[in-house]
């Protein structure tokens, strides 16, 4: 079964701006098409900052525009921000996030953990023990990591290995199944929230 495919390879100019420095611009649409053939667009004008993954985790799942994932970064940052709250469209664009991911030449384990980091990226506003780690991302680069971000990968771990033990899937349904689960149960929230 095909994973689908991306419209090309994207034409992008790195904007310099306060802070990070991390926007990009595309220069030209960029497309993804799901193996359900739906296309997810990302217009050309759109601004971009990569994977939707929590700074305290780049260490274990990489950083937002680097390895297999970055293409499947772009149409997922459009695709969440046009989702905004509404669950149901974030969870579609996260789904479409693994897909691309696979697309883009991640194994199943990566597109796996990625597919979590976007999924915990979702929620982690939501989780009490995991805030402290969104002030501490805000300070930028440093040489001492905090507690909040030590737990918040340890966390990470083990929702991780919950996801993965029962044997690599590429069924995006059982990986979300799984993910709902070892969410919840790691961060300690109803199934609703996610």
């Amino acid at each position: 079964m095909s994973n689908g495919s991306f419209s090309g390879e994207p034409s992008t100019l790195w904007l310099t701006q306060d802070g990070d420095d991390r926007d990009m611009r595309l220069l030209e649409p960029f497309t993804f098409t799901d193996p359900s053939g739906m296309v997810w667009d990302a217009p050309a004008g759109a601004v971009i900052d990569g994977a939707s993954i929590p700074r305290a985790l780049w260490t274990l799942v990489g950083s937002p525009y680097t390895g297999d994932y970055r293409r499947a970064s772009i149409v997922h940052d459009i695709a969440s921000d046009r989702a905004g709250p509404d669950k149901g469209k974030r969870r579609a664009a996260d789904r479409m996030f693994y897909q691309a991911c696979r697309a883009g030449g991640c194994s199943v384990e990566q597109a796996t953990i990625l597919y979590l980091g976007v999924r915990a990226g979702g929620i982690w506003p939501f989780v009490p023990q995991w805030a402290p780690a969104l002030a501490a991302q805000a300070m930028g680069p440093r040489l001492v990591r905090f507690a909040a971000e030590d737990r918040l990968e340890s966390d990470f771990r083990q929702a991780a290995e919950m996801v993965l033990a029962p044997g690599e899937t590429d069924d995006i349904d059982e990986i979300e199944r799984r993910a709902d689960v070892a969410l919840s149960t790691i961060a300690g929230l109803d199934a609703s929230v996610l």
